[in-house]
């Protein structure tokens, strides 16, 4: 199946949410380290980044990076290099080391989701930096506590969890080529010792780790709006697109509100895209166990909501 980006997949599926709103009817060495959200499910096809790749004004074009889904692992990625040849609590010196990164949909202490690199060390992002466009403000001491995720041309990206949509790349003052998820330069933590840890979560109130979508991990459902920007995910949704896969895969349906709106295919919903806040519903006209979601779930097992999506609140 031939991948989707955000764009194409809204103009795709919005036939059906308009038909619905009508009718109302109701690392250290391995990539082991981190427990993954999104598991071993490949994301969706890889793309070549390029143009404005990414929810940013990232500028990559001409970078000849290749996007590739699933994991390093998965795509045979030689040990020694790319994430897994960073030596755990240090800046990322090597060369070797922008052959190839991996941005993974996973867990890292109370973050969840939040994306970890191939080794399961977590990314952050930085306040004082811009997604719109896309720019780093961390440079010098700055980046060396906290080193940017860095790639060559020739490199590859590897998603898992992650939509090729959301990933870009911006060329820092330096020159080198800094990773973005959703606009966001993304970054490791020099204190971060071991896979899963979170030592840099909230850090002088302007790092956080980044989300798979490129918002703030940890925030509460209208307490992660985005600076310098970006794009919040507070105010409420209208319309949602459910995939029946994780990792935003086909076959999919439109829901849309006002208030509350029952499923058309029940419980099989297993990843959501949508651009602001809304309440799932386990049983028909909103009853039964609910949660809270805010933005794209790449994979609802994070939320404990897989399979379970029978009506949903807007507003």
């Amino acid at each position: 199946m031939f991948k989707k980006t955000k764009p194409a997949l809204f103009l795709a599926s919005f036939a059906t949410v308009g038909a619905l709103a009508l009718t109302a009817c109701g690392g250290g060495g391995s990539d082991d380290g981190a427990k993954k959200s999104a598991g071993n499910a490949p994301a969706a096809n890889g793309d070549r980044a390029g143009g404005q790749a990414g929810g940013g004004s990232a500028d990559s074009s001409g970078y000849d990076l290749s996007l590739r889904s699933g994991t390093a692992r998965e795509n045979n990625a030689p040990q020694r290099t790319g994430d897994w040849a960073n030596p755990p609590g240090k800046p990322a010196a090597k060369p070797v080391q922008r052959k190839w990164v991996q941005l993974s949909a996973g867990r890292a202490g109370a973050l969840d989701p939040v994306v970890v690199n191939g080794s399961g060390f977590t990314l952050y992002r930085f306040d004082k930096d811009t997604a719109q466009p896309s720019r780093s403000n961390c440079s010098g001491a700055c980046a060396t506590t906290w080193p940017p995720v860095l790639v060559d041309p020739g490199s590859k990206i590897f998603v898992d969890g992650v939509k090729t949509s959301d990933v870009g790349v911006v060329k820092r003052a330096d020159g080198t080529r800094q990773v973005t998820i959703g606009g966001w330069p993304v970054y490791r933590f020099s204190k971060d010792l071991k896979p899963g840890d979170t030592n840099g979560q909230g850090v002088g109130g302007t790092w956080f780790g980044v989300t798979p979508n490129g918002q703030k991990a940890g925030q509460p459902a209208g307490g992660g709006a985005d600076q310098g920007g970006g794009q919040g995910q507070a105010d409420p949704a209208g319309s949602v697109i459910l995939f029946d896969n994780a990792n935003f895969q086909d076959p999919a349906q439109g829901v849309a509100g006002p208030g509350c709106q029952n499923v058309a295919r029940p419980k099989v919903a297993s990843s959501l895209s949508a651009d602001g806040s809304l309440k799932l519903w386990s049983r028909p006209n909103c009853k039964g166990e609910s949660k809270v979601v805010s933005g794209d779930v790449a994979d609802l097992r994070t939320v404990g909501f897989d399979n379970k999506v029978s009506s949903i609140a807007f507003g």
